[in-house]
């Protein structure tokens, strides 16, 4: 008799074997759609160097979300008329070049600030923002139809991206820290190194057609369907879930952490270790998941669980106030292992039950939220200025 795995096809070695692949280059999509945003957000020391009156953590991010939230609504609007693999693409290509534009505009200008110089870095990272609506939506929902597995080892990716770009960021800054223009000279490599691996994704991922594609039963079957009003009433909790755990988290990080935390022994460290503590904490609690009795499915307990994390932030004020680097390494720890935990939760629960193309669709959706949720929590973050004479 022939066995079957969780998602009701034959455990057969060949399909194991071809899942297993499937899993790493979910990985890798993931690591390759935020690798170029959490460059930006890595280098924001440098920024804060060049242009110290312009708040580079909390005005990029600014920035970013209404293009990725704007695209996004009108892609999710779309989604059945649109060839995802195509979308895929662009949005690498567009990760690409946006990376590669960032060399080229400090190169060009002699890594001096001004507002010139500040626009053009706002107008790539703008660029992001249409590029990761058009990437990170696009994969959500082509794997929602997939299997549990893909989702997870996708976010898994995402957050690599963050933990892999602090690790090469902290590994520039050692080795340039004492030389003139030390800072510049480290962040241009690590840009570069960066521009390298997203090319490299763009190149081997997308021309290689690994990307997924629609099967002719997903795109004969868009007709027959829920609409997207229905598919979200019926998941209206877990669209919350997901506003509400990145409300909270971009009301934090990472403008909270560069301009509210203070100086510390570790000095020009301080804002970089705490960005990489955040990132790697985030990438161990999207594993969490697997150990399936402490994965949280209860759709009750996952909207408990995501209201609770809003604890944190009396918790981020007074620790900031009144505690040493210690405690702040510890709640910023938490704030990223609520967060990649959560997410990895509600993303593998909330397309069960559905047909294919409406699991598309609801990726797409969560995905909205998702990014609403960033955009709401960036603009919320400024609130942490009021009162401390930096306005």
């Amino acid at each position: 008799m022939t066995s079957v795995d969780s998602n009701g096809f034959p455990s057969t070695p060949t399909r194991l074997e071809g899942k297993g692949k499937a899993t790493v280059v979910c990985w890798f999509l993931g690591l390759g759609s935020l690798m170029a945003w959490n460059s930006i957000m890595t280098i924001a020391d440098y920024y804060y160097a060049l242009f110290p009156l312009y708040h580079p953590s909390r005005v990029l991010t600014l920035v970013y979300q209404p293009f990725a939230v704007g695209t996004m609504l009108i892609l999710a609007y779309n989604e059945a008329k649109i060839n995802t693999r195509m979308r895929n693409i662009f949005g690498y290509i567009l990760f690409s070049l946006g990376t590669l534009g960032l060399i080229v505009l400090d190169l060009a200008t002699g890594g001096k600030g001004g507002i010139g110089n500040y626009i053009g870095i706002c107008i790539f990272v703008a660029a992001f923002g249409v590029a990761d609506a058009h990437v990170q939506g696009g994969l959500v929902g082509d794997l929602s139809f997939m299997c549990p597995e893909f989702i997870q080892s996708m976010f898994a990716g995402l957050a690599a991206s963050g933990a892999l770009t602090s690790g090469l960021r902290l590994m520039t800054k050692a080795i340039f820290d004492k030389s003139n223009h030390g800072l510049r000279k480290g962040v241009v490599l690590f840009l570069a190194i960066s521009t390298a691996v997203e090319f490299l994704l763009s190149s081997d991922l997308a021309a290689a057609g690994i990307l997924t594609t629609e099967s002719e039963s997903v795109v004969d079957a868009k007709d027959d369907r829920l609409s997207n009003k229905q598919l979200l009433s019926q998941n209206v909790d877990y669209a919350l879930d997901l506003y509400l755990i990145y409300v909270l988290t971009l009301s934090i990080f990472p403008g909270f952490l560069y301009e509210n935390t203070g100086s510390h022994h570790l000095g020009s460290w301080y804002s970089i270790v705490l960005i990489a503590v955040y990132n790697v904490w985030d990438l161990v609690s999207r594993y969490i998941p697997l150990i399936e009795c402490i994965k949280i499915e209860s759709r009750k307990g996952l909207l408990i669980a995501c209201l609770s994390r809003f604890l944190l932030v009396p918790a981020f004020y007074f620790t900031a106030k009144y505690a040493d680097q210690g405690w702040m390494i510890f709640l910023v720890s938490f704030l990223g292992l609520t967060n990649g935990y959560l997410t990895v939760c509600v993303l593998t629960a909330a397309p069960k039950g559905y047909k294919a193309p409406e699991q598309n669709a609801l990726g797409n959706l969560m995905v909205v939220f998702l990014l609403g949720g960033i955009f709401t929590g960036v603009a919320l973050d400024w609130l942490w200025l009021i009162g401390n004479g930096k306005f």
